[in-house]
């Protein structure tokens, strides 16, 4: 079956026949999941870059691009869990400084859906100013919103992530990347990071480029307004950061600098394996550890944001809870019980409370315009347990 290592319950063999469906001629990926905490798919396939000197281990970590909001979503239901941070009180609370320019009413719950108006920078931001993390949070308190907070919504691409880790990390007293690492990470062994340790950098998988990344996506190109072209451009790269074009070797997020550096909008890395136990842990006991509730998990999967968003794309669209992505047409999941969070290129990663799963699917091979492997597996991973 390919080059398919890895193990998995003999019940499980449609998903990982689905799993093999996906692997293309380049690069490489992984697949985990637990149900009830137990893994019962661990199996991965390909190489760790374009060089077939690196096959892909168990070990590979990966970048999960915006599967890291996920990530951090987890840690502000904790703190929501804990009592140390309310959803529907004004950033300001908690970041006095983020009261200027008119946002002083802005709630958490607001930047997390994506109803901020802070999906991108006015003034272009440069690389060495990106991977510094005060400049970033000192840019967006003093940001003026690009739209009325809270009657539409845009995604925070990038945005998020200093917005959510600065309430984060002025709540806790400690870095985003740190409290992710000692509040979750450690305590489930699990080889995930937001800023990986520069000793762990040559391990990480190198980003390579799927046959359809230059090929216009079914049905073309839509025509935007101008306009709305520059605004969404300045969204996923700062106007400056980060190249346009997603794979650029050792440039972009193949940079160990940005490796190393938190940028929890979309710099996590992670295994597969590791992000299964993460997310299983958010449903049920796993590894001894049980990271959410059911109540904050209702609160926090309860819809925000859907629909045709603010800059102009055609559907079908995600749809977001507090911080979660939450099914949809655009994203299904496994179950309307599903959340998570998909990542640019092909990531997958969710908690399903009904099957009390845990999912990753990760590869270093992007395909932007064809991006529908992790639904296939998704697809028969279902159709397993719908028999069962």
């Amino acid at each position: 079956m390919n080059d398919i290592q890895g193990a998995a319950a003999p019940e499980f063999e449609h998903v990982v026949e689905a799993f093999a469906a996906t692997a293309g001629e380049t690069g490489g990926s992984a697949l985990s999941i637990r149900i009830e905490g137990e893994t019962v798919v661990d199996v991965w396939h390909g190489h760790a870059s374009s060089s077939p000197e690196r096959p892909w281990q168990q070990t590979t970590p990966a970048v999960i691009f915006s599967g890291t909001k996920g990530l951090v979503a987890i840690l502000a239901a904790r703190l929501v869990e804990a009592g140390a941070l309310d959803l529907d009180a004004p950033v300001s609370r908690y970041w006095p400084e983020f009261a200027a320019a008119g946002k002083e009413s802005i709630t958490v719950r607001q930047v997390m859906s994506h109803r901020a108006g802070l999906a991108a920078l006015r003034a272009d931001v440069d690389l060495a100013t990106a991977l510094d993390w005060t400049p970033m949070t000192e840019r967006l308190a003093a940001e003026e919103p690009l739209w009325e907070p809270g009657t539409q919504y845009g995604y925070h691409a990038l945005t998020y992530g200093w917005l959510v880790g600065e309430i984060v990390r002025r709540i806790t007293g400690t870095p985003v990347g740190r409290f992710f690492r000692e509040e979750i990470a450690e305590p489930l062994s699990a080889d995930a990071w937001i800023g990986i340790p520069a000793d762990r950098e040559p391990a990480v998988a190198r980003l390579t480029r799927g046959g359809s990344m230059d090929a216009p996506p079914p049905g073309g190109m839509p025509e935007l307004d101008p306009e709305q072209a520059r605004w969404m451009g300045r969204t996923m790269t700062l106007g400056a950061a980060f190249p346009a074009e997603l794979v650029v070797p050792g440039a972009g997020f193949d940079d160990p600098k940005v490796h190393e550096a938190e940028i929890p909008g979309a710099g996590g890395i992670g295994t597969a394996h590791a992000l299964a136990t993460i997310w299983s842990s958010t449903v049920t006991r796993t590894d001894g550890h049980r990271l959410l509730g059911e109540d904050v998990v209702t609160e926090m999967t309860r819809v925000q944001s859907e629909g045709e968003p603010v800059w102009w794309l055609p559907g079908p669209y995600p749809r977001w809870g507090t911080g979660f992505m939450i099914p949809s047409e655009r994203r299904p999941f496994l179950s309307p019980e599903s959340f998570g969070h998909d990542g640019a290129g092909g990531q997958v990663t969710f908690a399903d409370r009904r099957h009390r799963v845990g999912f990753a699917y990760v590869t270093n091979l992007m395909e932007l315009h064809s991006d529908d492997r992790g639904d296939a597996i998704v697809r028969a991973l279902g159709d397993v347990l719908h028999r069962s």
